[in-house]
């Protein structure tokens, strides 16, 4: 899953928030008196038999207004839940508006993250081999216009998911692409709308209410892929026919869509056809939630410290380094440190950096402490040195270093390997990055420095502020893009296994493989090892993170992240959703 803070992702090595943890002894420490610490989850458990209504929060009480301060962060491009693959717009959905297969709900004591049903009754229930999942769909489940959800829109809302050429940024491309039966001739339902008569992939039962899955391979981790918008219902028919619907999709979760204006502000209020009884993880606290995104970071610090009555119903999902220790000092455990499984990278072009002594250099010419404190993170805290694809907290991977030590800036260094690879007298990166943020271009300005410094010579493609890096980085085509030999991409784990991670970034074709990377014998490793046992699995995705970077380096880690929460006085319950990285927007509450 990539973050939708894309505008700072090359300056400030801002990652992706998914499942599970950066490990936290560089943080403030749970029951510290300065701020919580929220680690996530190696592993998920689950607990298929779990019905609404949610368990209540303690203390929690009914209406107000939450107001939620994304800085440098544009938020989601739109709202349509098949298109959903950003941390920012998925925690939003997934925990206010829109309902999926499955879903996540905290354990109020432990704070750990369970894997529960949400529109389906359970968690499915699969064939023998995983070739094969069927999902009973609960029948109190209800639309904003308080019609039932039907298995059939449920089964249409799962098939719109082959469409990779309507929706090429979201989760379809990678999982429906490849354990689904049929998607390597089926192109989906508006690419491809004779084939989608006949399809057969997915069927539904609706006088049973169930939607059966067949797989191209074997997928345990169904009831994982559960949980994403985009295996949730749509609308028949014209209805949710994109872009239209993207921008006023229909909700199925506690609150609905009032406004939506992309880049900038989303206002949701309570939609008043959900049933509590209906969700075994959702609440509807709040009377009305503000998220105002590209927000700017100064302001933001500012109004979250002051302590006024505005501040004390907001909330910031990020603050700067320069006001850490006033936000430890100020806030207490209002302060909370989450971690996730995320590693943040630099992608060089595999097709034109094509000698690994230069992609190494440019890790040696990464500053990245530097970096990271002009960007507005604390490292130690929110940005940690990284050394592998994988991160930290997730089972099976390897503590492997690719030089035998933590790589670190080090010019020197860098241009040794330069030289080894016979570029004495320099090598010419070409690098886009987005203007308008200060401290994006702050931080902008420190890499350039560490790259010059190190024997590169920069050329630079500063791209409006309102345009995405991931739509560069993404397009083959754009003119930009080839352009670059040098990306960025940040990534979280979609849940705990190195199957969200390595195939997502290096697969041949992969829509966030910004590096280029392709070679056969790996690409055969991603088709083999899902198929192995899956006590197997995460020992095979780990030995085979460090032998890619060891053989090839074709992805530069720079850094493994913590997130940071700013929560106001009167914000109750303020913890953060280690399945997501994200605040746990579905306990929050107002308090009097």
């Amino acid at each position: 899953m990539r973050r939708t803070k894309a505008l700072a992702a090359l300056a400030s090595g801002a990652m992706l928030v998914s499942l599970a943890a950066c490990g936290g002894d560089d943080g403030p420490g749970e029951g510290s008196g300065e701020g919580g610490f929220q680690d996530a989850d190696e592993t998920i458990d689950k607990d298929p038999t779990a019905q609404g209504p949610a368990p209540e929060v303690e203390g929690a009480q009914e209406g107000g207004t939450i107001t939620v301060y994304h800085p440098d962060d544009a938020g989601p491009e739109d709202l349509d839940p098949t298109n959903g693959w950003s941390v920012t717009g998925n925690s939003i959905q997934q925990a206010l508006t829109h309902r999926s297969l499955t879903q996540y709900r905290r354990d109020a004591e432990s704070g750990e993250m369970i894997l529960v049903p949400d529109l389906a009754v359970d968690l499915g229930t699969p064939n023998e081999d995983f070739t094969e999942w069927t999902f009973t769909i609960r029948d109190d489940a209800t639309w904003e216009t308080g019609e039932t959800i039907t298995a059939e829109e449920v089964a249409w809302g799962i098939e719109r998911s082959f469409d990779s050429e309507t929706f090429p940024s979201g989760p379809g491309t990678e999982y429906t692409k490849h354990f689904f039966e049929g998607a390597e001739e089926y192109e989906g339902p508006y690419s491809d709308p004779k084939a989608a008569e006949s399809f057969e992939g997915i069927t539904f039962d609706e006088d049973a209410r169930t939607v059966t899955i067949k797989m191209a391979t074997s997928f345990p981790d169904m009831d994982y892929w559960g949980a994403f918008m985009a295996m949730g219902p749509a609308p028949l028919g014209k209805a949710s026919d994109p872009p239209a619907y993207g921008t006023m999709p229909l909700s199925t979760g506690p609150y609905k869509v009032e406004s939506f204006r992309p880049s900038e502000e989303l206002v949701l209020v309570r939609n008043e056809e959900w049933i509590p009884e209906s969700d075994p993880a959702r609440h509807q606290y709040a009377d009305k939630w503000i998220f105002k995104f590209s927000a700017d970071p100064t302001q933001t610090d500012e109004l979250m410290l002051s302590g006024n009555t505005e501040s004390e119903t907001s909330m910031s999902a990020s603050i700067t380094s320069e006001n850490y220790e006033n936000f430890r000092n100020e806030l207490g455990d209002r302060l909370v440190q989450q971690s996730a499984q995320c590693t943040s990278f630099w992608a060089p072009d595999y097709t034109k950096i094509d000698d690994i002594n230069v992609r190494k250099a440019l890790a040696y010419a990464y500053d990245y402490e530097s970096a990271w404190t002009a960007s507005g993170e604390v490292p130690g805290v929110t940005r940690v040195p990284a050394n592998s694809i994988m991160p930290p907290g997730m089972v099976g991977k390897s503590d492997y270093q690719v030089d035998g030590e933590q790589i670190t800036f080090d010019p020197d260094k860098a241009k040794e390997l330069l030289a080894e690879a016979g570029f004495e007298d320099g090598y010419d990166i070409h690098m886009a990055y987005n203007t308008g943020s200060p401290t994006t271009e702050a931080a902008q300005q420190q890499l350039k420095r560490g790259l010059e410094e190190s024997g590169f010579t920069v050329t630079e493609y500063p791209v409006p502020i309102e345009t995405s890096l991931y739509t560069i980085w993404t397009d083959p085509e754009n003119k930009t893009n080839k352009k670059l030999n040098l990306r960025g991409v940040n990534w979280c784990s979609d849940w705990p296994s190195g199957l969200t991670m390595l195939p997502s970034l290096l697969r041949t074709g992969a829509t966030y493989n910004t590096a280029f990377f392709s070679e056969e014998e790996m690409d055969a490793e991603f088709e083999r090892i899902p198929t192995l046992p899956v006590e197997d699995q995460p020992a095979a995705w780990g030995e085979l993170d460090e032998r890619i970077a060891t053989e090839y380096y074709p992805i530069i880690p720079t850094a493994f992240r913590n997130d940071l929460f700013a929560f106001g006085a009167k914000i109750g319950n303020p913890t953060g959703d280690g399945a997501l990285g994200a605040p746990n927007y579905k306990e929050l509450f107002v308090a009097p």
